[in-house]
């Protein structure tokens, strides 16, 4: 695109995860005689969550029974399977163990079993630690749930797919492009097609790019709250981003891992825990731990934004999370520090792991979405602005995991709501 110049579309989606990209594909596709664009700030798509995370399909067991979560991950991990197969993008349907290791754990795994058959979750089964021998020869326990349609896949290959997708039905995706304002066209300025008014501008100044549209749509991860706070709405939820490290079991020790080794979860903690992941490309991941990342693109201890970090420690209800959780996040900063200590955590699984089997490996951010009084936010949230402008726009404010795997999922939701908002 040219300096100082402007193109209309009939919808903009903001972000290209891989949410944001699954929606541009299922818009495109349920509208054809439409113009869309995916605007993302980073030069490639995935550049963050969606292509930094473990790569794992879910299949729908941990969440609630009836919410939106168990829904869509139901759902979405039988349509990532046929999309795959039809597209021909690689997994692996590796199956995964959910590992009760001490005695107060197994009434937990039994009704975890309970919620995931419930949530219509196909093929669980209970096993022993004979059964556990048989499917994870070097993992022990009491008892656990094995799920063998539980996957791995490359998260950004998919996203990527998407966009492919979405560019050859003729969608345009602009990279390197920040969203920084959300305005109205000024009068007498808006473009127009067939009588249609575009009445949304997006302008990049630096750059002197802008588009303006009749419609937008966010899906902005990690900077969810700050774009949608761009056209008039709250601050809340707040998105704090939490670093998660992994570490890298040595190629010689690939043998001791087949395929997804999880904890039982914790209600007492907000987050999971250590597990064993293997990978598309024959690595496996160990981990991770769960700490404040100082930046909200920020990967390691040197990436740090003092408005993001002023941003996220001002913030009342991480405030409250940290003091209620105050040693579990102490727990969770000394794993990151000391490998000793979270190859411990990982040995009540496989107990021939050894430190010196592992290294430090690579980092994820999650976009975490909390309330006031800091809670976290554990289903989708979609907020609309103020005024003429916010009611043109649809922010998904939070979107969380499994979203990858309920990626085509909630982007048949995004855009049956699009249709009842907009009546596109």
């Amino acid at each position: 695109m040219s300096a100082n110049s402007s193109t209309d579309y009939d919808v903009v989606i903001v972000g290209g995860g891989i949410v944001g990209m699954a929606t541009a594909q299922e818009l495109i596709t349920r509208h054809p005689n439409l113009s869309f664009a995916v605007v993302e700030k980073e030069q490639e798509l995935a550049a963050h969550q969606s292509g930094k995370n473990s790569g794992v399909i879910h299949a729908g067991i941990y969440y609630a029974p009836g919410s939106l979560k168990a829904r869509l991950c139901v759902k979405g991990l039988e349509m990532a399977y046929q999309y795959c197969d039809k597209h021909q993008v690689p997994y692996n349907k590796c199956g995964k163990l959910i590992v009760a290791v001490e005695p107060e754990e197994v009434p937990r795994l039994e009704k975890l079993l309970e919620r995931g058959q419930e949530n219509g979750v196909k093929d669980l089964k209970m096993v022993g630690p004979e059964g556990i021998r048989e499917i994870e020869p070097n993992c022990v326990g009491l008892k656990a749930i094995h799920s063998p349609n539980t996957g791995i896949i490359d998260w950004g290959v998919v996203t990527k797919h998407y966009g492919k997708v979405f560019e050859e039905r003729g969608g345009r995706v602009y990279t390197g492009f920040p969203v920084t304002q959300l305005q109205s066209t000024a009068e007498g300025e808006a473009g127009s097609r067939e009588g249609l008014k575009y009445p949304v501008t997006i302008p990049v100044s630096e750059q002197g790019q802008t588009l303006r549209s009749r419609y937008v749509i966010t899906c902005a991860g990690l900077q969810a709250d700050k774009v949608a706070e761009l056209s008039g709405c709250s601050a809340e939820p707040r998105i704090v981003p939490f670093r998660g490290e992994y570490l890298l079991l040595n190629r010689d020790k690939s043998d001791l891992v087949r395929g997804n080794i999880y904890p039982v979860p914790d209600p007492r903690f907000p987050f999971l825990g250590v597990h064993f992941t293997p990978r598309m490309d024959g690595s496996i991941w160990l981990g991770p731990n769960a700490v404040l990342a100082f930046k909200r693109e920020g990967y390691g201890y040197t990436d740090i934004s003092i408005p993001d970090l002023f941003d996220a420690l001002t913030f009342r209800g991480l405030r409250k999370l940290a003091w209620r959780h105050l040693g579990y996040g102490i727990q969770e900063m000394y794993k990151g520090i000391y490998i000793r200590a979270q190859v411990k955590q990982l040995q009540r699984f496989v107990p021939k792991l050894r430190p010196e089997d592992v290294s430090r490996g690579p980092t994820g951010v999650r976009a975490q979405a909390l309330d006031g009084d800091g809670n976290l936010v554990d289903d989708f949230v979609f907020d609309q602005g103020e005024g003429q402008l916010g009611q043109r726009i649809i922010h998904v404010r939070n979107s969380p995991s499994p979203a990858a795997t309920s990626s085509l999922a909630i982007a048949e939701m995004i855009a049956d709501k699009v249709h009842d908002t907009f009546h596109l």
